[in-house]
C-alpha cells in the first residue's frame, strides 16, 4: 500500500471556521489520506476535532483585532511564537498540502506552511473577506470563496467562487424522525430558531415575548443557546427549547419549514441547500465587523431571504417579519430551488481540486 497522503487543516475561533473542514475530511475518509488539525490552544476547534477523533496540535495565536488596544503589541509576539511552533509541527508532519478555513489562528500556520513550500488551499466563507485572509491570501496557492462578490478581493489568477462546502450529513435526514423526536404533529408547520451562543439574546427575548401569538400558527423549535433554557417555558404546547443539538439536527431541519437565524454563511448556505425560508437577523456592527450584514443582504437579493437588522429586532418587528416571510415561503422556495438546479457543488469542487494537488507528484 503506498504511503498515505497527509492533510493539515486549520481554522478556528466559531465553528464556522471549522464545520466545513470536517465535510472535507468526511468526504476523503475512506480514502488513502491522512488528517491532522493545527488550531489555538483552547478554541472550539480543539472540542470539535476531539469529537472526530482527529490528531490536534495547539498552538499560540494572537486576537487580530481592528482597533488600538495594548493587547494588540501582546498579541505580535503571540503570532511570532505561534510562527514558530506550527513551523516545527509542520516540519515533523511534513505534509502535502495545508487547507485554510481562516481565522486568527490560521496565520501563523499559512505563514509557517509558506517558508516550507507547502501548497495553501483557502476558503473565505463571507462576501468580505475576514482580516486572516486579507493577510494569508499573499502565501495561497488557490482561494476559494463562497460567493461570487468575493473574487474581487483577492488575485484574479488564484481565486474560484464555489459556493459553500455543505456537510452531506445535513441533507440526508428525516422529518419524521424529526418530528418524533420533536413530538410534533403535522398540524402546524415548524419555525426554528437558530440564534447561536453569539449575540442571540434579542432574537431569544423576542421569540419569547411573542410565544402565546407564534404557537397559535407554528411549532416551534428554538437553539437557544448555552445557559439560555427559560424553565417557565418547559411545558409550553408546541414550544420545545434546546441549547444546542448535534445528531438530530438533520431530521429536525428536514422537518422545518421556515427558520430565523443569523447570517453566518454556513448556516445560511446549508439553509439554502435544504430549501428552507429564511428570516436572517444579522450580527450587528456593535457585535461583529459586518460580514453578517453584507451575507444577509446578497440573499434577501437573490430572493432567498428577507432580513432584519439586529438593532431593530422588537417584539412587534420580529412577529412582523415572521408574517412576511410565511406570505413570501413559495416565492422563496421557487428562487432556492432554480439556485439550486444551477449552483455546483462546492464540496465535490474543493474535494476534487485537493486530489488533483495531491495526485500531481505520484
Amino acid at each position: 500500500m503506498t504511503n498515505k497522503k497527509k492533510i493539515v487543516f486549520t481554522g478556528g475561533g466559531t465553528a464556522g471556521h471549522v464545520t466545513p473542514n470536517i465535510a472535507i475530511m468526511n468526504e476523503l475518509k475512506n480514502e488513502n489520506y491522512e488528517f491532522v488539525y493545527i488550531g489555538s490552544k483552547k478554541g472550539i476547534e480543539k472540542d470539535l476535532m476531539q469529537k472526530q477523533n482527529i490528531t490536534y496540535y495547539g498552538i499560540s495565536s494572537g486576537k487580530l483585532r481592528r482597533y488600538l488596544d495594548m493587547e494588540n503589541v501582546k498579541d505580535v509576539f503571540r503570532v511570532l511564537k505561534g510562527c514558530f511552533e506550527a513551523r516545527k509541527i509542520l516540519k515533523q508532519l511534513k505534509p502535502d498540502l495545508l487547507f485554510s478555513k481562516g481565522g486568527f489562528v490560521s496565520v501563523p500556520v499559512i505563514i509557517a506552511a509558506n517558508t516550507l513550500k507547502i501548497p495553501i488551499f483557502i476558503h473565505e466563507s463571507d462576501i468580505t473577506p475576514g482580516l486572516a485572509n486579507k493577510i494569508s491570501k499573499r502565501f495561497a496557492t488557490k482561494i476559494f470563496t463562497s460567493f461570487d462578490e468575493t473574487t474581487k478581493y483577492f488575485p484574479q489568477d488564484k481565486v474560484m467562487a464555489i459556493g459553500s462546502p455543505i456537510r452531506k450529513e445535513i441533507l440526508t435526514g428525516s422529518a419524521e424522525k424529526g418530528k418524533r423526536f420533536l413530538d410534533f404533529h403535522s398540524g402546524k408547520p415548524i419555525l426554528t430558531v437558530m440564534g447561536g451562543s453569539l449575540g442571540a439574546k434579542k432574537i431569544n427575548e423576542a421569540v419569547r415575548a411573542n410565544i402565546d401569538e407564534l404557537t397559535k400558527y407554528y411549532q416551534i423549535v428554538h437553539l437557544c443557546g448555552k445557559n439560555n433554557l427559560d424553565s417557565q417555558l418547559e411545558s409550553h404546547p408546541g414550544y420545545r427549547q434546546f441549547e444546542y443539538i448535534h445528531e438530530e439536527l438533520a431530521d429536525i431541519l428536514a422537518a422545518t419549514d421556515l427558520v430565523i437565524t443569523r447570517g453566518g454563511s454556513n448556516s445560511i448556505f446549508e439553509f439554502l441547500a435544504l430549501e428552507i425560508p429564511m428570516l436572517i437577523i444579522p450580527l450587528g456592527l456593535n457585535q461583529s465587523r459586518g460580514d453578517q450584514i453584507l451575507n444577509a443582504k446578497s440573499f434577501t437579493e437573490k430572493g432567498f431571504a428577507i432580513t432584519l437588522q439586529d438593532e431593530d429586532v422588537t417584539k412587534e418587528s420580529l412577529l412582523e417579519h415572521v408574517k412576511l416571510l410565511q406570505t413570501k415561503r413559495d416565492v422563496i422556495k421557487k428562487s432556492m430551488a432554480n439556485a439550486n438546479q444551477t449552483r455546483t457543488n462546492a464540496l465535490t469542487t474543493l474535494v476534487d481540486e485537493i486530489k488533483k494537488v495531491l495526485n500531481k507528484n505520484e
